[in-house]
């Protein structure tokens, strides 16, 4: 199959509606999208991405007018935070109608839906009578990709068209959140849109249920996701230098500069210290070190509090096939 790159919304929506999958631009990530009501296209999203169909998709719409298509309820709260973060990086975890099916949801009675924030996803969505399936646009358990070039490299040959929306804005995948009965919000994901800015809109505190799952109810909560080739260690940089003098390390860091003669090369996320951008530049920073000539890729834990949170997560699950 012959991969194309390009800006033709027409040609996207064309190819979805015959079942094919295209890739599309968030504010996000890129998403491997296709018809979520189309089962034999779900499929193929599996097998483009060899992603294991015991792992929910999020799906995605053009409003939240057509929630009642395919949600049962939509709590008061959801509605306080759609307000303000929607359309943008946090997707609602609410129990379905049986329109969308099973294969979606991993068999779970909920799915997980948002409205992406990019004019040509928008586009695309506004011209299509069906929402998209669409985790992320590389193989499954690789880095994440921020640019339709990541796409091409990672799925050519794989998908027929890769709608290209330039340098996602974000760099990180949506925050996830549901209620329990009593509509308390739960955060099965740390992402986009930091906790501590949920908290502040609903006043009051979240529960967090991040832990990593064999089997989840929610996306990117599997041990091992976002892995580089080359074996990653988070933790005291200046420690792990020392104890791999006999390797060629790459660090991945916040702010700081370290200088050793076996560290090869040094990727500064933020020389200004801004999480934004930080997170803004991770999946990239790990494609690029990935490329490199390094033995291992040694990360610092970064401040736990905003963006940082969800950054310390990526990477935290990028290392543990390493354990």
């Amino acid at each position: 199959m012959k991969t194309i790159l390009g800006k033709d919304v027409k040609i996207a929506g064309e190819l979805l509606h015959k079942g094919e999958l295209v890739a599309i631009p968030t504010e996000t990530v890129y998403g491997l999208a296709g018809n979520a009501l189309n089962e034999e296209a779900v499929l193929k999203i599996f097998t483009a991405k060899n992603r294991p169909q015991f792992n929910p998709l999020i799906i995605h719409i053009a409003s939240f007018d057509l929630l009642s298509k395919y949600v049962k309820h939509f709590p008061v709260k959801a509605k306080l935070l759609a307000d303000k973060f929607v359309p943008g990086p946090l997707t609602f975890l609410l129990p379905k109608k049986e329109i969308i099916p099973d294969l979606v949801t991993a068999g779970s009675n909920k799915v997980a839906i948002r409205i992406p924030d990019h004019p040509l996803t928008a586009a695309l969505l506004g011209q299509i009578d069906f929402p998209l399936a669409a985790p992320s646009a590389n193989p499954f358990g690789y880095v994440s990709p921020t640019s339709a070039q990541h796409v091409y490299d990672s799925l050519k040959g794989k998908i027929a068209y890769i709608l290209d929306g330039g340098e996602c804005n974000v760099g990180l995948e949506s925050t996830i959140i549901s209620f329990d009965e009593k509509e308390n919000v739960i955060v099965h994901r740390v992402g986009g849109v930091p906790l501590e800015e949920i908290e502040n809109t609903l006043g009051e505190k979240v529960i967090l249920q991040i832990q990593a799952h064999e089997s989840p109810d929610a996306p990117g909560q599997l041990k091992s996701h976002y892995a580089t080739h080359t074996p990653l260690i988070v933790g005291d940089v200046s420690a792990l230098i020392k104890k791999n003098q006999d390797k060629k390390i790459a660090i991945i860091s916040f702010k700081e500069k370290y200088d050793d003669k076996n560290v090869i090369h040094q990727y500064i996320l933020s020389p200004a210290g801004n999480l934004e951008e930080a997170a803004r530049n991770l999946f990239k920073t790990l494609r690029d070190v990935d490329k490199t000539e390094a033995d291992i890729i040694v990360a610092e834990k970064f401040p736990d509090e905003g963006l940082g949170r969800a950054i310390n997560d990526r990477l935290n699950r990028a290392q543990h096939i390493y354990k």
